[in-house]
Parts: structure tokens; C-alpha cells; sequence
């Protein structure tokens, strides 16, 4: 993929999660609907599972447990309400998103351990980086220190999931002030702002090999 956000598959590959990829940054309603429809084509087993690498244009999002007074500059960036859990976040050039798009039939049906799993894919992403991320005791989501690098919001359609993480690579920090970040009053972070010499290409390579560590065997394909 290459800047569209219609997620086809022209060879499926049954039992294995399909890597895919948007080079140019898609909008986010475009993204949203291209997610359903790929969950829709799961739940029928049309084709496979997935996982979808993309930027965003900057804007913010507002997930199902996010309170008004968190977003702070209304007028900055666009907003988009999503079914999502979680709080207001950010989204924009530099940042990676991962669209997880999981049967959770197949893999225990427990939405505690899958949240549990996206972090452990994000600490061994970043252990990949020579960066050692952790979880914070009742937050969701990866903290280098006491500054958080990574989120995860996720839905379920039929126990199939969409959204999913966001890595914090190069984005412009700053546009996070707009908001209250996933509700916290912590700093935000990224692998350039701790000095880390990688780019998008290096940070996708370490996704997606910490990825079949934590998940399984992917497919073969390479992202496209």
C-alpha cells in the first residue's frame, strides 16, 4: 500500500498475519473505514489477519473514556471521536501506528492479555532499539522512565480487533501539549528526543520481528 487506506489482498494466506503498508500518511476517517471492512472480511474468513504500518496527518483522537477538559486546544488540530478505548491522544508525522487487526477467537478470547501482549510487543520492539521500555503500575501503555513512548487503544468487533499501538519515533513533541495525553500529566517521549540513531524504516524492522516473538509467525510477505 502506498498511501491508499483500501487494505486489499490479492493472495491470502491463511494462518498468517498479513503486513501492510501506507507510505504517504492517511487520513484518519479513511483509515477507520478500511479497518472495518478488513475486520468485517476476517470475520467471514474472507482473508487473513493483519497488521497495518501507517503515519496520520496530525490531528488528535478522543477514545471512550476521554474527558473534555483533556483537550486542551480544541481549534489546533482536527478531532476525531473514536470508539477506541482510552483518552485523548495524538497522532502525526513521525509517529508509527500499528492497526492490529487480531482474531481473538483463535487466540484465548481474554482482552486483558491481549493488551497485556501489545505492551510486551512494544518493550521487545524497543529492547530491539537499545531502548528498555516498562509498564507503570495502573496505566496502559510503554513508559521509558517516567515519560511514556508508546500507546495502545483497541476496539472488538466480534472478539476481532482493530486500532491498536502508536511508537513515538520522530514526531514533533510539542503538538502533544494540545491535549492531556491519554489523560496523564507525564512527559511524552521519543526515540529521537533519547538520542536513538533509527528512522521509520529501522522501527518497523524491530515491530515487526518483536511481533512473531510475542504473537507468533507472520507471513512472509514484505510489507508493501
Amino acid at each position: 500500500m502506498t498511501g491508499s487506506a483500501t487494505l486489499s489482498v490479492e493472495t491470502p494466506a491463511p494462518a498468517a498475519v498479513e503486513w501492510l503498508m501506507s507510505e504517504a500518511p492517511v487520513p484518519y476517517e479513511a483509515a477507520v473505514e478500511a479497518m472495518e471492512a478488513r475486520v468485517a472480511a476476517i470475520l467471514v474468513g474472507r482473508i487473513p489477519e493483519a497488521v497495518w504500518l501507517l503515519e496520520h496527518p496530525a490531528l488528535y483522537t478522543a477514545g471512550t473514556s476521554a474527558a473534555p477538559e483533556e483537550l486542551i486546544e480544541p481549534a489546533r488540530f482536527p478531532v476525531f471521536r473514536t470508539g477506541r478505548g482510552g483518552r485523548f491522544t495524538y497522532h502525526g508525522p513521525g509517529q508509527r501506528v500499528a492497526y492490529v487487526m487480531l482474531d481473538l477467537s483463535a487466540r484465548g478470547r481474554d482482552v486483558r492479555a491481549f493488551v497485556h501482549a501489545l505492551e510486551d510487543w512494544l518493550i521487545a520492539t524497543l529492547a530491539r532499539l537499545g531502548v528498555e521500555g516498562e509498564r507503570r503500575e495502573g496505566q496502559i501503555g510503554v513508559f521509558v522512565g517516567e515519560a511514556k513512548i508508546a500507546s495502545i487503544g483497541v476496539r472488538l468487533r466480534h472478539w476481532v480487533s482493530f486500532h491498536g499501538v502508536s511508537l513515538n519515533v520522530d514526531p514533533n513533541l510539542e503538538h502533544f501539549a494540545g491535549i492531556v495525553p491519554c489523560g496523564l500529566t507525564s512527559p511524552v517521549t521519543s526515540l529521537a528526543a533519547l538520542g536513538v540513531d533509527t528512522d521509520m524504516q529501522r522501527a518497523d524492522a524491530a515491530l515487526r520481528s518483536a511481533f512473531e516473538e510475542v504473537f507468533g509467525v507472520v507471513s512472509a510477505n514484505a510489507c508493501r
